[in-house]
């Protein structure tokens, strides 16, 4: 069988890509889109386009359209035909080189989305052909066609909710639900203040919040069109909406005398807007921190510590996830309590921008752009 040049690349260098968890397959190493044999023989099933890189760079320019070849499909291992996957900041962060996971190169760009079983593995129990799947955890590679992966990386999904929904449903949703249970006790009419509201985990917060009976206070960043933001975030549920600018003034005291000041406070920015909300913090409130867009070190004044007793946390989701993947249950019951409120239309996927992966040089520049809400998606 004669490889296309990229998978005889691919292979000839031994360690490409190596998800995480476990990297066999019925005694078979995974490098990225192959699956391949101790001895190094494939058998394609089907080519595959998929966004590659083979070093750190600036997005745009280090991402390549390839075409891979597939091979045949292991016996604990699925065909899976991607449909959409989302590019996320950690995604950019990825091929920047930043990012606290970075795969060994060349590999497959995206972390997430939802694709298609087409073909089962003979051992395979887990799943089977038609469901829809996404990755239990960061590293697979999305950004592609198809893909053959072992069964026990993938979980499955109900398919009445709508694509763009499943296919940003494990990060961004996921990372709003634990940090809105797992650090506080809130309860409704408790008051819950988040920066980067309009980001994607914004928008979760915002929505699995308004469904429990939770109070936001969501802080974004004055902007040209900022009153269409606010009306779009108090359309999903949003309780007040104001920007840094007015944090900081004396008329934010007065509003929180309308509501109980703040049991949690979540920080996806740093910097100034991290300090000003812990000084709008109850007594013995947390911030939890799970970004840091403002690419600037949290400050936590000594009175916060000394006088309010704040606590100062972190998270991340893909950490979560390791640590619970021998609980079946911590995984699957977050994702059908999410998607519950997604058929109930109280949880809907981000403003999204569907792009062919041929466009991905444009799609990754708007997604490096700021002031944006959009997300873009690959649609396959």
């Amino acid at each position: 069988m004669k490889l296309s040049r990229v998978a005889s690349f691919l292979i000839r260098r031994h360690h490409v890509y190596r998800a995480p968890g476990p990297v066999s397959c019925n005694e078979s190493i995974r490098y990225g889109a192959f699956l391949t044999k101790n001895n190094f023989s494939v058998s394609a099933v089907q080519d595959s386009t998929a966004l590659l890189y083979r070093k750190h760079g600036e997005p745009s320019q280090v991402v390549q359209l390839e075409s891979l070849e597939l091979p045949h499909v292991g016996p604990e291992c699925v065909l899976v035909k991607m449909l959409a996957a989302p590019i996320n900041p950690s995604d950019l962060n990825m091929l920047q080189g930043t990012y606290a996971l970075l795969p060994e190169l060349p590999a497959v760009g995206g972390n997430e989305g939802v694709g298609q079983v087409m073909e089962v593995g003979e051992q395979v129990k887990t799943l089977k052909l038609g469901d829809w799947v996404i990755p239990r955890d960061a590293g697979l590679g999305t950004w592609r066609t198809a893909a053959v992966l072992k069964a026990g990386d993938l979980v499955s999904l109900p398919k009445d909710i709508p694509v763009l929904s499943a296919a940003t449903l494990g990060v961004n949703p996921c990372t709003a639900f634990r940090m809105l249970t797992d650090f506080e006790e809130l309860k409704p009419g408790d008051t819950v203040i988040q920066n980067a509201a309009n980001s994607g985990v914004g928008q979760a917060v915002i929505q699995i919040a308004a469904a429990k009976g939770i109070q936001t206070i969501n802080v974004i960043r004055d902007r040209p069109d900022v009153q269409h933001l606010s009306d779009r975030l108090t359309a999903l549920g949003a309780t007040h909406v104001i920007t840094e600018e007015k944090l900081r003034r004396p008329e934010t005291k007065e509003l929180l005398k309308t509501f109980p000041r703040p049991k949690l406070a979540l920080n996806g920015v740093g910097g100034k807007s991290a300090t000003e909300l812990l000084r709008l913090l109850q007594d013995g409130g947390c911030m939890v921190t799970y970004g840091g867009m403002a690419k600037q070190p949290v400050t936590v004044p000594v009175s916060a510590l000394i006088f309010k007793d704040v606590k100062i946390r972190g998270f991340w989701v893909t950490q979560w996830k390791r640590e619970n993947k021998h609980d079946e249950d911590a995984l699957r019951n977050m994702l059908d309590e999410l998607c519950v409120l997604i058929r109930a239309g109280k949880l809907s996927a981000p403003a999204c921008v569907e792009v062919r992966l041929q466009d991905f040089g444009k799609a990754l520049e708007n997604a490096m752009k700021p002031y944006v809400s959009t997300k873009q998606v690959f649609v396959m």
